[in-house]
Parts: C-alpha cells; sequence; structure tokens
C-alpha cells in the first residue's frame, strides 16, 4: 500500500511530485534542496549551511513518517561542485553516527533553484 508523506516543516514540492512515499515500510524521500520551509527559499551560505538545511529537511520528512536517521539505509548526495565533498561530509557525518547508511555522492552539472547540494534518502521501519 502506498502512502504520501507531506510536511509543513519541510519545503513544498517544487515540481510534480511528493515529499516522500512510503510503501511497505520503506520510505522513499525526494531529493532535499536546502530550501528553508518558512520562507520558501533557498537558504544563503556555503556548502557546510546548504548541507545542515538538506538534513533538517529530511529530518522533518523522516520524523512525519515516524522515523527518525537511524532508519536511513542509503543517501544519494548530489554536488555541484566536488570540491565541495569534504566540507559536505563534515556536516553529513553529525547525523549519521553509527551503522552509517549506503551512499553514493555524484557531481552534477546543476541543481535546481542554483543550490550547492540535494540528498535524496530511503529509510526503512
Amino acid at each position: 500500500m502506498k502512502k504520501i508523506i507531506s510536511t509543513d516543516k519541510a519545503p513544498k514540492a517544487i515540481g510534480p511530485y511528493s515529499q516522500a512515499v512510503e510503501v511497505n515500510g520503506t520510505l522513499y524521500i525526494s531529493g532535499q534542496v536546502p530550501i528553508d520551509p518558512a520562507i520558501g527559499k533557498l537558504i544563503e551560505g556555503g556548502i557546510k549551511e546548504q548541507t545542515e538545511q538538506v538534513m533538517k529537511n529530511i529530518g522533518a520528512i523522516l520524523n512525519a513518517a515516524g522515523l527518525n536517521y537511524s532508519n536511513v539505509v542509503k543517501s544519494t548526495c548530489l554536488l555541484s561542485d566536488m570540491d565541495n565533498f569534504a566540507a559536505m561530509n563534515e556536516v553529513y557525518s553529525r547525523y549519521y553516527t553509527s551503522e552509517m547508511p549506503a551512499r553514493a555522492a555524484y557531481g552534477v552539472v546543476k541543481l535546481p533553484l542554483g543550490a550547492l547540494i540535494e540528498i535524496e534518502t530511503i529509510a526503512v521501519k
């Protein structure tokens, strides 16, 4: 059974997709960019600030589904500049401190709204 997960504590979708979809105990979170849900705009700052906002957005969606970061099994990180990889890892590692999820990281040409980072996430109950 498919269930759409949505919260006003994370940014609204900026296209024809859901914040997350839960199917049979697995939660698929759409790629999150560093939008502050309170103002609906991309936050100011560099990769560390943007990664922090993305992780907060992911946390809000996990919470709306009754989960937390320990339920995450896979992350896919998209970076507009791979030179930001180490700084992104510095922030990311504060959210996953044991039993790290599987992960892939890619350098991409461009991200929505000029973001420096986007992360999509899969979690299980």
